[in-house]
């Protein structure tokens, strides 16, 4: 599948033109476009452009690759963002949170004008929560108490744990719980319910946010647009 990551990516970079304040998506498919954006500002095919990442990960890989970078403090609307997603429904909705990155993705693609997503075509469902279970961010404090709210809308919930058995923490130093809801046939519902919840800082359901979703496989790329 990287090859297809791969072709997604590099297809979402033509979007991209001079003087363009980037969101800088994280993950295994995003960096691809990364690689990309490095060598065309190489090149000088790309000029003036800067980038927001949405995590400490992609920033360090962008300026690792001579990417110039700017804040949503000095640059607070963005003019493209390019970012994977783990499962993308039918209706062009989408789970992401797989890299623990979920708040600051959403923050940034809330502050663009245009937001692209990529991915390889293992990611497609017909209904989101047939292939993945939905990250939330939680608060540390009160964490149990979070872990049963999201238990009552139906959620099988697991606090995310690194391979050494220690919890994983986002760049927020707060938690994952992995929700998972099987099949989830009203997402707007569900998503409206987390937000109600204090110590829920942020959920991994991407509602109505994508712009396009490119998706690339073994018959070629495809564009999924409203």
């Amino acid at each position: 599948m990287s090859e297809f990551k791969k072709q997604a990516a590099e297809k979402a970079v033509e979007y991209i033109t001079n003087n363009m304040v980037i969101g800088l998506g994280h993950g295994s498919t995003s960096i691809y476009a990364l690689r990309k954006i490095a060598l065309l500002i190489r090149e000088g095919t790309l000029q003036n452009v800067r980038g927001i990442p949405c995590s400490r990960q992609t920033e360090a890989e962008a300026r690792e690759l001579g990417i110039p970078l700017t804040s949503l403090d000095e640059t607070p609307i963005i003019d493209i963002t390019i970012d994977g997603a783990d499962e993308i429904d039918s209706r062009l909705n989408m789970i992401k949170g797989g890299g623990g990155a979920l708040l600051r993705e959403k923050i940034v693609a809330q502050a663009s004008k245009t937001c692209i997503y990529i991915a390889d075509e293992s990611k497609c469902s017909e209904f989101l929560g047939e292939k993945w279970a939905v990250p939330v961010e939680v608060l540390p404090f009160g964490e149990r108490s979070s872990c049963a709210f999201l238990e009552s809308l139906g959620a099988h919930v697991t606090i995310r744990r690194k391979a050494d058995g220690t919890k994983f923490l986002t760049d927020q130093l707060n938690l994952i719980a992995d929700c998972n809801f099987g099949i989830i046939h009203s997402p707007k519902a569900i998503a409206v319910a987390m937000k109600s919840r204090a110590g829920i800082v942020e959920h991994g359901l991407f509602i109505g946010i994508a712009s396009e979703i490119i998706i690339a496989g073994k018959d070629g790329i495809r564009t999924l647009k409203h």
